[in-house]
């Protein structure tokens, strides 16, 4: 036979084998009680739709092993719990997927009565969230249209939620300014988690935290649960992915925003902790430093996530978490005046904006109680200077500003739970600033700079809150609570009471009330801003 008749036959072959081949996967995870994070032993775990089925054991874990590569469901059932049903749930090769399974108690059972509930996709993680509120999982931000792995951008799609920019992912929510968004990590409030970001807003160009490290998280967007507080539009509560604490896994992914790695794994075989750590580089900074393009007017960016858990059997558990990114964009008019169309194109600049928060917690539990306290350092940076050409080609600032600041975070929660129907949740929040600012801008072009803001120095704010939910029945939920703050810079507080009533009249549909006051305080610069008025005078 010709070998040339042998090549098409062996690609063939080759074919074959591939798709007759199977990529398989694995799922592992933990069921735990819903307020207290107590691991649920005993509970019954089915996936679909193959249809296997396995019981959690002492530590609340399960497995599912040899898995094809494909969605999936899982239903977790257990006595004296609502029954669970997580959907859409991704299994990939070369890769476990772990997840952590909360359940809700029944208020009341019955021997002959059996109750099911079909678990809501978006039903928010904070159960004192009852209005206004969705959980969000990664697989949305990676999912939907334009959302790049960007919680922001995702959350565009949402009731009540526009985009304030098509320049960036800056959000509108209810009407409300951008700036009035809070973001919270790990239950510790963060700085604002996005590169390019401009002092005061809750935006920028991209995300910060790269999906690989988020977990399922909650988007609140009114009435908030009394623990939120310094934010009048709505609460981003994010939460880490733990690392895999049972084999080491890689990831190399390559886009159009940014070449991303990731490494993830347990300290040893016998000790349950792990680390999680991800890094992203830009693609476009990428290229310039390989002399594809020019690196004029190029955005650049790069940053670094972790998460690291420590359990440390009755003393509690420990994580380690932050991020750390930097951007900036530089960019050079042409000196050549011939080339100049319009004003603009005199003009240069550098721009640079730099966000890091790294943080621990300590979590203990209790058979009715478990109290979460965290601590974190944060930093922002951000500067902006620019320049414009005269007709003698020397160059004039026009725009200087720079501004600092360091945040020093204290969060500790105790939640208690006095029965299946009544539990407390109640807490304090202490921030420690360090800020410095200044502006200067001439009045008019070509004028000298005149400094408009210029101080520095520290201050404090402080906060505190409880909530109580009380259920009487299974379809009735009760909340009340009060936040209160105080900014220590201008001597101004705020209590702001917290209301919800929530009646759930089937399996698909509910009825929800809420009620809430929320104040913010500015960013620390507008506090110094100075005007002069016509007769000379500053105010």
């Amino acid at each position: 036979m010709n070998v040339k008749n042998l090549i098409p036959l062996l690609f063939f072959f080759l074919i074959s084998l591939t798709s007759a081949a199977q990529y398989k996967g694995q799922l592992r995870g933990m069921t735990v009680e819903q307020l207290l994070q107590q691991p649920l032993s005993g509970a019954t775990v089915t996936l679909s739709p193959l249809k296997r089925t396995v019981v959690t054991d002492a530590e609340g874990l399960f497995r599912f092993t040899d898995i094809p590569v494909g969605t999936y469901s899982i239903t977790i059932s257990y006595a004296g719990f609502k029954e669970v049903v997580l959907e859409n749930i991704q299994i990939n090769s070369g890769k476990e997927t772990v997840l952590t399974i909360p359940m809700d108690a029944v208020i009341k059972a019955e021997t002959e009565v059996v109750l099911q509930v079909n678990s809501k996709k978006n039903k928010p993680l904070n159960e004192m969230n009852a209005v206004s509120a969705r959980a969000f999982t990664v697989e949305e931000t990676q999912k939907y249209a334009a959302a790049v792995n960007d919680p922001l951008r995702m959350a565009v799609a949402f009731p009540g939620v526009m985009a304030g920019d098509d320049g960036n992912n800056s959000i509108i929510i209810r009407g409300n300014s951008p700036v009035g968004l809070l973001w919270r990590m790990e239950g510790l409030d963060i700085p604002n988690p996005n590169h390019f970001a401009m002092p005061g807003n809750s935006g920028g160009g991209i995300s910060i935290l790269s999906a690989q490290v988020l977990a399922n998280s909650d988007f609140v967007t009114a009435a908030f649960a009394a623990e939120y507080g310094n934010a009048v539009s709505g609460v981003f509560d994010l939460h880490l992915r733990k690392g895999n604490n049972e084999k080491r896994e890689y990831s190399l992914q390559a886009g159009v925003l940014g070449l991303n790695a990731s490494l993830e794994g347990p300290f040893s075989k016998k000790y349950k902790g792990s680390y999680l750590v991800n890094y992203r580089y830009s693609t476009l900074s990428l290229l310039t430093k390989m002399g594809v393009i020019d690196n004029n007017g190029i955005t650049n960016f790069q940053d670094l996530s972790y998460n690291i858990n420590l359990p440390a059997g009755r003393a509690g558990n420990f994580t380690l978490f932050g991020f750390n990114g930097r951007s900036d964009q530089l960019y050079e008019a042409d000196k050549d005046s011939s080339k100049w169309e319009s004003r603009s194109d005199r003009y240069s600049f550098n721009f640079f904006s730099h966000a890091s928060m790294n943080g621990m917690t300590h979590t203990i539990k209790g058979n009715k109680w478990n109290l979460k306290t965290g601590i974190g350092l944060s930093s922002t940076r951000t500067g902006f200077k620019e320049q414009m050409f005269m007709d003698d080609l020397t160059k004039v600032p026009t725009w200087l500003d720079k501004y600092n600041t360091r945040k020093w975070v204290l969060n500790s929660t105790i939640n208690y739970k006095f029965s299946k129907q009544l539990l407390l949740r109640a807490g304090i929040i202490g921030t420690l600033v360090k800020y410095t600012v200044n502006q200067s801008i001439p009045d008019h072009d070509g004028e000298p700079l005149k400094l408009r803001v210029n101080t520095e120095g520290n201050s404090s704010m402080q906060q505190a809150f409880a909530q109580a939910q009380f259920r009487p029945s299974e379809k009735i939920t009760l909340q009340a609570g009060l936040h209160y703050l105080q900014v220590a810079l201008n001597k101004s507080s705020a209590a702001e009471p917290r209301a919800s009533v929530k009646w759930n009249i089937n399996k698909r549909s509910g009825l929800a009330f809420g009620y809430g006051m929320h104040s913010q305080a500015q960013t620390w610069g507008l506090y110094f801003v100075q005007q002069e008025q016509p007769d000379g005078s500053i105010i």
